[in-house]
């Protein structure tokens, strides 16, 4: 069964798919490629506006142009080839802006974040290539859950924010919201496992080609998520009180 947490990776991702033809159908290699090449677009973008003076514009050209790209990229997938790469892009200028406000704040903060990010990947692609972690359905029903209940309660808390109601503790620098942030971090986390089994198996259906795309797509929408959540979560130990994303 298909299960992930990712919006971008979901269970009628694969469904009603055309059986590829021999030669032309989604590989692990495929997707690690493709993956590779979106990475190296985001870090080219993000470097950009990091040595850009006024970078602050960029949060805004990143988020909606990353938005639209990633509903495109869901709702279209014959187009993840070219709207995968754009929402590299765009997500570039959105976390290098944050990034460029995080530093001015934390200096040194954001090497720390992007070496964890990557170690993280890293050690979990690591764990499932050898079988060390191979996620059981009630792991990816309990990941699912509580990746759902994370996303509902930012959506309340941004709710309340426009009336001017703080949700209390899980934006704090005290122990309550660093345990949050280290919770919120593990699940991020773990959702990487969902995507790596959630495209091995999209490979072994035999999907088209261009399903390798999809796949770096939504390795890159956990990645962001991870990134930003490592980013708070040290923001936080370093005494930072609100959320600034």
């Amino acid at each position: 069964m298909f299960r992930t947490g990712n919006p971008a990776l979901k269970e009628t991702t694969f469904r009603g798919l055309p059986r590829a033809i021999p030669g032309e159908a989604m590989t692990l290699t495929g997707t690690v490629h493709k993956t590779g090449i979106s990475l190296l677009i985001l870090l080219g973008a993000a470097s950009f506006v990091w040595n850009t003076e006024v970078f602050q514009p960029f949060i805004l050209i990143g988020l909606i142009g990353g938005l639209v790209t990633a509903l495109v990229t869901i709702f279209k997938k014959t187009a993840a080839p070219y709207t995968t790469p754009l929402y590299a892009a765009f997500e570039g200028l959105l976390l290098g802006g944050i990034s460029r406000m995080f530093e001015l704040q934390y200096p040194g903060i954001v090497i720390n974040a992007v070496a964890l990010t990557f170690g993280t990947l890293a050690a979990l692609l690591a764990a499932y290539s050898t079988g060390i972690i191979r996620p059981s359905e009630n792991f990816k029903l309990g990941i699912f859950a509580a990746t759902g209940a994370i996303a509902l309660l930012y959506m309340v808390s941004m709710g309340l924010g426009f009336f001017g109601v703080r949700v209390p503790y899980i934006h704090d620098s005290g122990p309550i919201g660093i345990a949050f942030s280290v919770f919120v971090v593990a699940i991020a986390a773990l959702n990487l496992v969902l995507d790596f089994d959630f495209i091995e198996r999209g490979a072994e259906a035999g999907v088209p080609k261009y399903m390798e795309w999809v796949g770096a797509f939504g390795l890159l929408v956990t990645l962001v998520w991870l990134y930003l959540e490592i980013l708070h979560l040290l923001a936080k130990l370093q005494g930072g009180g609100r959320d600034r994303r």
